[in-house]
């Protein structure tokens, strides 16, 4: 197949509390906004656990076990930082998120597929090496992409286009010149990180936007330099932490993308790695908060690595 979705069940059972923005009914939506004709040529993949091993590819020992200890009993919530909650269901959810994207690299170095979406939460790009935060337990891009190297690449690309920048992502990868980490993101906002001048090991290429930015910047930042460095860096692999919470309707941010936004940047990132990469993307989903730009952007943004 062309294209395949990774996503478990599980994802839907994670429940971080009534009222809580990372809500199961994200991940409903972008399934629901993928049934149909349209995405009938979608290969459906049940997503399997990650591994100890895979999480400590890119997690201290440490913080890997703690998640496991915090696992709360039945009928019970742990609050891990105002914003980050884990219930009964959330472990389970953790490991078939990274687990997606590990079995997604895999599908696509074997050509099973040629991409991959992850349809999963909680999402992880806020989740350092050691640090659980930003709804995010474990970082599940950055354990993919470490896992991709382990199985033998010399050079991955992650570009991250959520409203709010991934620390845990830059942090993860500040002194790996193996990966490439490319950010656009509006500044100042959470987490007040991801400078321009945060540049790691030469890796790390951050374009914040200020609020009120619209789709004339943002694809400026990409014309004029996440995609020329992109080209310069050559992966084998592309990885995307597809946030969706730039969009104009998104309550938890003010940039004003558009669902024809998400298809453009993701033309293009496919034109790169069909240069580079062999057409390969793993793409996961990261943030989005209005279900209407959640339904429309996915659509929008999974149309386009199937074409």
């Amino acid at each position: 197949m062309h294209l395949a979705l990774y996503t478990h069940v599980s994802c839907l059972e994670h429940d971080p509390g009534s009222g809580h923005p990372e809500s199961p009914a994200r991940l409903q939506a972008v399934l629901e906004a993928l049934d149909g004709d349209r995405f009938a040529g979608l290969d459906r993949i049940e997503a399997p656990r990650a591994t100890r091993t895979q999480l400590e590819l890119a997690h201290h020992g440490e913080h890997v076990a703690q998640i496991f200890a915090l696992a709360p009993a039945a009928g019970s919530w742990l609050r891990i930082d105002a914003d980050t909650v884990m219930s009964p269901a959330s472990l389970d959810a953790a490991l078939r998120a990274a687990g997606a994207v590990c079995a997604a690299v895999d599908g696509v170095l074997a050509a099973r597929h040629k991409r991959a979406f992850c349809a999963v939460r909680p999402p992880g790009h806020h989740a350092t090496a050691a640090e659980a935060m930003g709804f995010c337990l474990f970082n599940n891009v950055a354990v993919g992409a470490r896992h991709a190297l382990a199985c033998g690449l010399a050079r991955v690309a992650i570009v991250d286009f959520d409203v709010h920048h991934g620390n845990g992502t830059q942090d993860i990868f500040a002194s790996d010149a193996r990966v490439l980490y490319a950010s656009t993101h509006e500044m100042p906002l959470y987490p007040g990180t991801g400078l321009r001048g945060e540049t790691g090991a030469g890796n790390i290429v951050n374009e914040p936007l200020p609020p009120g930015s619209g789709g004339s910047e943002f694809r400026a930042a990409y014309r004029d330099r996440v995609l020329p460095a992109l080209d310069a860096f050559a992966p084998q692999l592309l990885f995307v932490s597809a946030g969706f919470d730039a969009h104009r309707l998104d309550p938890l941010a003010n940039l004003n993308l558009a669902a024809e936004d998400y298809a453009w940047v993701t033309q293009e990132l496919v034109a790169l790695a069909e240069k580079h990469a062999h057409g390969r993307i793993v793409s996961s989903l990261e943030g989005g908060y209005s279900l209407t730009a959640l339904r429309q952007s996915v659509q929008a943004h999974v149309a386009a690595l199937l074409d």
